[in-house]
């Protein structure tokens, strides 16, 4: 149930992508008529083995954190769906936590047909809360054809499968301007050592090398994660997900010790660690590809999705912005991958439809080809990625198979992994201002962690 994909070279190249309103889908105000797959028949099958129902005049919402050029690929998806059902699909932006936020709309006797979770630690909260519906027997279909047993396990509860992995992620690249690289005389690092080196070399060019959206937690959990993954192996990382160790172990503060290595010298990141602490993920990017060659920031860490935020400056992916795998700090350079799970919170049959949908190979194809994106469904044709690079790196998500390990932070309770402010997100964004407390922030995370996992 643990997901951690190895690459030993990864890249990613994207196409620029369309905004959206915050709107429904429908384009016909919402009736669900003059579209096709609402005719006579009771449901629709593609060559692709999908069958869904007729939904003329259901109306389901969709609530997701995905905001610009994620939402409205999303949305693309939807749009299909309500094609081939005649169902008119609302898109409802939500905020993280996302937990707090069906909360709140569950109190209010309005939930969401359907939410895109994207912590497994909130699908099973979701689950013990009852307000999870377990997925029907179509939607199982799916998952049992397209999915390898691990994606399953991801969004299953007590043997109960709960949720959908519709979208995948490598949450283990670094991206780069190359103008910096070249005017500082600068390469590709293979180790953090070299990383480190490079770092330095960047900066005596007169450019800050790295970019850190420290203004999000989650970006630092990934710092960490990436870093210990590969300095104290997959087992460890197993056991420290779920907090079977604790977060006062040795490994923890070996981890720390060479995240600190980076966090303790402000001249190598953008703006120091108060600067940092400022700057949200977006800007963290996109200010690493604007400037030329004098950018704020050479490098940035993240995940493939970077590629989006890549795509609304005038850098092109490709030749002013490349890509490297994150450095091996131990043996092997790591690669993280997270994910986003659909959950149904309503029993309906526009829900479970939706479910049945997202587990299609048609439906993640939508998305496949507009860029951006990593589907854990191994039937899909990788022909669908828009590029050679892409489709590379899905083959080897698809092939690592049960091998892989998710994100550690996304396994934890919400409480401790995935709330702004709270938790190991505050803790190592105090920990980026003040890196030499190593001690004080491998207690201050193991008494949270104690208290989120009721050890």
């Amino acid at each position: 149930m643990r997901t951690t994909l190895r690459i030993r070279r990864a890249a990613m190249v994207f196409t620029a992508i369309g905004a959206l309103a915050l709107t429904g889908c429908g384009d016909d105000g919402g009736s669900g008529k003059g579209k096709t797959g609402g005719g006579s028949s009771s449901s629709e099958e593609t060559p692709s083995g999908v069958s869904l129902p007729k939904l003329d005049g259901e109306k389901i919402s969709v609530a997701a954190v995905w905001t610009g050029p994620e939402q409205a690929n999303f949305v693309k998806v939807l749009k299909e769906f309500e094609k081939r059902t005649g169902a008119t699909v609302t898109f409802v932006p939500a905020q993280d936590p996302i937990v707090n936020f069906l909360g709140t709309k569950i109190a209010g006797g309005q939930p969401p047909d359907v939410a895109m979770i994207p912590q497994v630690g909130a699908i099973k909260q979701a689950a013990e809360k009852k307000w999870a519906k377990p997925v029907g027997a179509d939607a199982k279909a799916q998952l049992d054809k397209n999915y390898s047993k691990v994606w399953q396990d991801l969004g299953a509860v007590d043997g109960t499968q709960y949720g959908v992995y519709f979208k995948a992620a490598n949450k283990s690249l670094i991206w780069y301007n190359t103008k910096a690289f070249e005017n500082a005389g600068a390469s590709e690092p293979k180790t953090w050592k070299d990383f480190m080196a490079t770092a330095e070399t960047v900066s005596a060019s007169g450019v800050t090398p790295v970019s850190v959206g420290g203004a999000d937690g989650w970006t630092l959990t990934d710092w960490f994660e990436n870093i210990y993954l590969s300095q104290a192996g997959p087992e460890k990382y197993d056991q420290l997900a779920q907090h079977k160790i604790k977060w006062t172990d040795p490994s923890v503060k070996d981890a720390l010790t060479t995240l600190a290595e980076l966090f303790g010298k402000p001249s190598l990141i953008a703006g120091g660690a108060d600067g940092a602490l400022q700057t949200e993920f977006p800007a963290s990017v996109t200010q690493t590809f604007t400037g030329g060659d004098q950018p704020k920031g050479a490098m940035v860490f993240e995940g493939d999705f970077v590629g989006i935020n890549i795509a609304q400056t005038k850098a092109k992916i490709g030749t002013d912005a490349k890509v490297f795998p994150f450095p091996a700090v131990g043996a092997e350079s790591p690669v993280v991958t997270g994910g986003d799970a659909a959950v149904a919170l309503k029993d309906s049959k526009g829900a479970q439809a939706l479910l049945t949908w997202l587990a299609s190979t048609d439906a993640a194809k939508i998305w496949a080809e507009q860029g951006g994106f990593i589907s854990p469904n191994k039937a899909l044709d990788t022909a669908a990625y828009p590029n050679e690079v892409q489709r590379t790196m899905a083959k080897a998500l698809i092939a690592a198979g049960d091998a892989v390990r998710f994100d550690m932070s996304d396994q934890a309770p919400q409480s401790f992994g995935g709330t702004p402010g709270k938790g190991e997100w505050k803790t190592l964004q105090d920990f980026l201002k003040n890196p030499k407390d190593i001690a004080g922030t491998q207690a201050k995370l193991e008494s949270d962690a104690a208290k989120a996992y009721k050890s």
